[in-house]
């Protein structure tokens, strides 16, 4: 949100409670302390561009049937489906016009019960994305509302009567001109839109709004489906005085636009009205801007929501500048120390509105993609917290070679182009912000094989395949024992073998200023695993403070090294390495 890009950004959350559904796969937590959503890997399935079975050039849900055994390999938990149901499409399925309903590019009810079987099946959980903080404009909700301005659907939306004047500024991300509000002749009125023009905001503070979101909600508990995520929560509750911001106040969004009043009543409403009947996880971008913010979310004692999902780590690098690995470690150090003694962490570099983590936080050149990719995956895997892992990351798919904008399909980024082009910006700079940092990175096709489009679809992709397909897809993968794809395998394996260090272990930062390597310690039911990691493209060394002698390394990204540990003494790294060692 910080720049011309304009990623949705914020916080999300996670909560879990009540009864399940005899279909799903059985709980594992054993104790009050353990929850089966802090022990599972969490998956997200984009599936516009997974895998298409029609020949249509679009991703759908017969297509991810169709690869129920791949995810099944993978040894996930829980699939995080992105927007499935019928919509215009304006912000690829985040603009929903009915809730109930399935996309017809997608399939239909029966193909998605299909789906959920067979995840079922194969012990897999699935939570779907749940768009409420604003509808599409092709909504019936909507569609009444703007009719007239005594019809009973127009405070479903928030309204300025010409009359009053201009309305109080407000900033949208995805409008050309940044401006939230969009008039309306029909009833001579403005209407709120924080994102595109065609996703107007609901208005939680009217009771009918939350009763209608609560019936949705159940129409797919009912069916099964394990969780939902509510997408953009963090803004639905809103001072509707309309009160004038400050000027730059864009820079600091989430300061003015989260934590809303009455949003805690919201969640609480919600949770006793809803969540509270099923036992599911439900991840909603949240808000706050500090630490108590978060706390005040997650604290089990407030009955509101168990996991708190911070977005300032994939912040770190948004611009053409990137990151430092100083910074990397505080962030995710300042984050598990503030929730060391109560409330949950989400871990996690990608998903579907941030470039291709390996190309952000790694190196996506040929000689270091694989290994900077394991690199990564040792980390998100060998934190604490519940790791959320994007599709194509398990191959090292890196971002697009994308040139023009013609061939980006995101309304940010070709909005944000407009911006630039009417105010006499630089766009050969806007252009290189895309290379580097568009959300378009992420979207394109799931590179299965070698075939044409990847073996995404027979017909014409929706966006273009990466051009490194050829080398960088699951056939190819499956046969390398040593490919991305079966080092995130093991490493999953490792964290399911170790849940007492992996998932609820203690963390301590070691070698806090080396600028190329991050090392920390995991210690929990009587082992200690000591976790290396080198972020750079350079043989580096970190030094050691622990008693290492005797150590046994577990894993390794790099199977023709194996560093030795001496007492207290340097251990050296080669590009990207990563290995974690059970210490005596």
């Amino acid at each position: 949100m910080k720049h011309l890009l304009l990623f949705c950004i914020g916080l999300s959350l996670l909560s879990c409670a009540g009864n399940r559904p005899p279909s799903s796969p059985e709980k594992i937590a054993t104790s009050p302390e353990k929850a089966w959503w802090k022990e599972a890997v969490v998956y997200q399935l984009y599936p516009r561009s997974f895998k298409d079975s029609d020949g249509d050039g679009v991703g759908d849900l017969q297509g991810i049937v169709s690869q129920l055994d791949y995810l099944k390999s993978l040894g996930i938990d829980v699939v995080w489906l992105n927007p499935i149901y019928s919509s215009p499409n304006d912000d690829n399925g985040y603009d929903i016009s009915d809730y109930r309903n399935i996309m017809a590019e997608f399939g239909t009810l029966q193909d998605f019960d299909q789906l959920l079987e067979g995840l079922h099946a194969r012990d897999i959980r699935l939570v779907m994305d749940m768009v409420v903080n604003h509808s599409s404009d092709e909504h019936a909700w909507f569609q009444q509302s703007r009719r007239s301005r005594d019809n009973p659907y127009r405070n479903y939306y928030h309204w300025w009567n010409a009359e009053r004047g201009t309305p109080t500024p407000r900033y949208s991300f995805f409008d050309v001109n940044n401006d939230a509000w969009q008039y309306d002749s029909l009833t001579n009125a403005y209407y709120l839109h924080y994102f595109s023009r065609k996703q107007p905001d609901l208005n939680w503070e009217n009771p009918k709004v939350r009763e209608e979101v609560h019936d949705i909600m159940r129409f797919w508990l009912d069916k099964g489906v394990d969780g939902l995520r509510l997408d953009a929560f963090q803004y639905v509750a809103k001072d509707t005085t309309f009160p004038a911001f400050p000027a730059g106040y864009e820079k600091q969004i989430i300061r003015y636009y989260g934590m809303g009043p009455h949003l805690h009543d919201y969640i609480r409403e919600m949770n006793e009205e809803v969540f509270s009947q099923y036992d599911i996880m439900t991840v909603a971008e949240g808000a706050g801007s500090t630490f108590e913010d978060a706390m005040s979310l997650v604290d089990p004692e407030r009955h509101e929501l168990d996991m708190v999902y911070h977005f300032e780590g994939v912040d770190l690098g948004n611009t053409l500048a990137g990151y430092t690995l100083k910074d990397f470690k505080r962030v995710y150090t300042k984050w598990d120390s503030a929730f060391a003694e109560k409330g949950w962490l989400a871990i996690f570099l990608g998903n579907h509105d941030v470039p291709r983590m390996v190309s952000k936080f790694g190196n996506d050149r040929p000689e270091f993609r694989a290994a900077s990719s394991k690199m990564l995956t040792t980390f998100i895997l060998s934190m604490r917290g519940t790791p959320y892992y994007y599709n194509g990351d398990e191959l090292g798919m890196t971002n697009a070679d994308f040139n023009t904008i013609s061939q980006y399909r995101d309304i940010a980024a070709r909005n944000g182009y407009r911006a630039v082009q009417q105010n006499g910006g630089d766009l050969d700079l806007y252009l290189r912000e895309l290379r580097a940092l568009s959300r378009d990175h992420a979207r394109t096709p799931f590179q299965w094989d070698t075939t044409a489009h990847a073996g995404f679809t027979t017909g014409t992709p929706w966006i273009a395949v990466n051009d490194n397909y050829l080398t960088v897809n699951v056939a190819v993968e499956e046969k390398d024992p040593r490919s991305v794809l079966n080092y995130f395998r093991r490493m999953i394996d490792l964290r399911k073998q170790y849940p007492d260090v992996l998932v609820y272990g203690r963390y301590t930062l070691l070698d806090e200023d080396n600028p190329q390597v991050y090392t920390y310690l995991r210690e929990g039911g009587g082992r200690r695993m000591l976790v290396a990691l080198n972020f750079s493209e350079t043989t580096a060394r970190t030094a050691v403070a622990v008693e290492t002698e005797g150590a046994t390394l577990l894993l390794s990204n790099e199977a023709t090294t194996s560093p030795q540990l001496t007492t207290n003494g340097p251990l050296t790294l080669q590009p990207y390495e990563a290995v974690i060692y059970q210490l005596p």
